[in-house]
């Protein structure tokens, strides 16, 4: 993370793009700590482990997480080992749905044909 950057600012970044405080809090903790298994989400996020099971596999399917399963001796089932995806995958998925949403609004205008939006991600050098 940035220096200057608190840990709470970006999860309120992230609440904002996900709807949703409890994704935000384990897209970081799972940033910041380089992967963790459910029991360590939610002990680190202090969520409820069957949130975040739920949430886990929710954002599985959106592409927000990957996951690796694990081998275990124990009985039942394997667990997984889940990662944050990149951020910059994060920007680049909702930019695209921001531009999508902002050009159905612009299609409102008369001149549909001359106006397009178009959001980029540009990195500093």
């Amino acid at each position: 993370m940035k220096t200057g950057v608190t840990k709470r600012a970006v999860e309120n970044a992230l609440k904002d793009l996900l709807n949703s405080d409890a994704e935000s809090r384990i897209y970081v903790f799972l940033s910041l700590k380089g992967g963790a298994k459910s029991s360590e989400i939610a002990r680190g996020t202090r969520l409820h482990p069957s949130t975040v099971r739920e949430l886990l596999a929710k954002m599985y399917r959106k592409r927000l997480v990957y996951r690796k399963k694990m081998k275990s001796k124990l009985s039942g089932k394997n667990p997984y080992f889940y990662y944050a995806a990149s951020p910059l995958k994060i920007l680049q998925m909702y930019t695209k749905k921001m531009e999508e949403r902002f050009n159905s609004i612009a299609s409102l205008t008369r001149d549909q044909d001359n106006i397009k939006v178009e959001v980029r991600i540009v990195r500093e050098t």
